[in-house]
């Protein structure tokens, strides 16, 4: 049965950004407010190192993390800085790698074919779940993502990972850090960019490491070549100015300035309690629209596995899911096309091969009042689209 036409909203966002990386910039951001950046001048300068070493001081302090973790900011993004630890500190005992999403999977594949990784266990769950998190072992290292930005699955905590545990855990923070509550006794490498929660922008990645990662960079040599833009160690030696202003290779101050502005703004509006509430009111939001929708579910399945930052929706009609899948995809596309031409939402299909949906970010700068209005959009394209794919007796809609 054919249900009644929504109504065109008659607002707009005032902010359609709810791509998932780079994320929305923080209210009010304007260009002029990184006119202060050191350009120009050598990042090894004094004045650089300083500004550099300021983001590190306010990361630390933002973030509650510990003072005997060390804080390193390395290219390549998130990604580099996943990479920088695999490479450095995987190999010395077993390894259980979990997957559950597009990234977790690139952690198994660069465990089991770039490393060649003997002692390898991966648990790996499908698109909407969680593997058995109990299956992992305090004896061996565990390497995981704390929210699956691709299937807005996440961790629910970190109580199975034991206090006890003498393997090192490594996690891909990079869309629950400023987000989530991290507990720093638990996990001893984590790793994010700027370009998620904070909204800043991309090429630079952040790398926690506690002392017990520390103590295994000093005591473990890995059997395989290194790149410089990974490596950590001298020798046996911790490479420290990576942790004091002397980045690995040379980063945009344009990057650093915007990540301090970032920060700053976390602080002002009350540091992570602060930015974890604004997403919880987000999701809360989006579980009362798919309360209420007639097409639409959540893809995780579990609603304390459900992410606080990237909104994952599938299409839940019996009708659509008989369609080719060409004609599926059809319907995602037209939809986000409609909304980008009307101004009303940009960049929010499911990540490529996840699932018929649709993915909105909604971290800390995502305003819930946008998100409200966007998804009153979406419910409109979505009629919209499909009653011009699916002739019947509602394809005659204007736009």
């Amino acid at each position: 049965m054919n249900r009644a036409m929504p109504p065109r909203p008659a607002t707009k966002p005032g902010n359609p950004n709810f791509s998932s990386g780079p994320c929305a910039k923080r209210p009010g951001w304007r260009a002029s407010d990184l006119d202060s950046a050191i350009l120009g001048r050598s990042h090894r300068s004094p004045i650089a190192k300083t500004r550099i070493n300021a983001v590190v001081s306010l990361t630390r302090e933002v973030l509650g993390i510990p003072q005997d973790y060390r804080i390193g900011i390395v290219p390549g993004s998130d990604t580099g800085a996943m990479e920088m630890a695999l490479w450095n500190l995987l190999g010395s005992r077993g390894v259980d790698v979990l997957a559950w999403d597009v990234f977790g999977a690139e952690w198994v594949r660069d465990a089991a074919m770039e490393l060649q990784l003997t002692d390898l266990r991966v648990f790996q769950a499908p698109y909407g779940q969680l593997p058995d998190l109990s299956q992992t072992s305090a004896d061996r290292d565990i390497v995981f993502t704390w929210n699956g930005t691709s299937t807005g699955v996440r961790v629910p905590n970190a109580d199975w990972i034991s206090d006890a545990r003498t393997g090192l855990t490594i996690c891909d923070a990079t869309s629950a850090a400023f987000a989530m509550a991290l507990p720093w006794e638990k996990l001893d490498v984590t790793t994010w960019s700027w370009q998620k929660v904070l909204g800043g922008e991309g090429a630079h990645g952040v790398i926690v490491l506690s002392p017990r990662a520390i103590k295994r960079l000093t005591t473990y040599r890995p059997p395989r070549p290194i790149p410089k833009i990974f490596r950590l160690t001298d020798g046996n030696t911790v490479k420290e100015g990576i942790f004091t202003g002397d980045t690995i290779n040379t980063p945009s101050m344009l990057v650093i300035e915007d990540a301090l502005d970032g920060l700053a703004w976390a602080k002002s509006i009350g540091g992570v309690p602060a930015l974890v509430r604004h997403g919880e009111a987000n999701l809360d939001l989006l579980s009362n629209w798919i309360e209420k929708s007639k097409w639409a579910s959540f893809l995780a399945e579990a609603p304390d596995t459900r992410s606080t930052t990237s909104l994952c929706v599938k299409v839940g009609e019996a009708d659509v899911l008989r369609w080719p899948r060409m004609q599926q995809e059809a319907l995602i596309r037209g939809v986000t096309e409609y909304l980008e031409t009307e101004g009303a939402a940009y960049d929010i299909a499911a990540y490529r091969g996840v699932t018929i949906g649709f993915r909105l970010w909604a971290g800390a700068t995502v305003a819930t009042a946008d998100l409200s209005v966007a998804l009153d959009w979406l419910d409109y394209a979505y009629f919209i689209v499909k009653s011009r794919l699916a002739p019947g007796p509602t394809s005659q809609v204007s736009k």
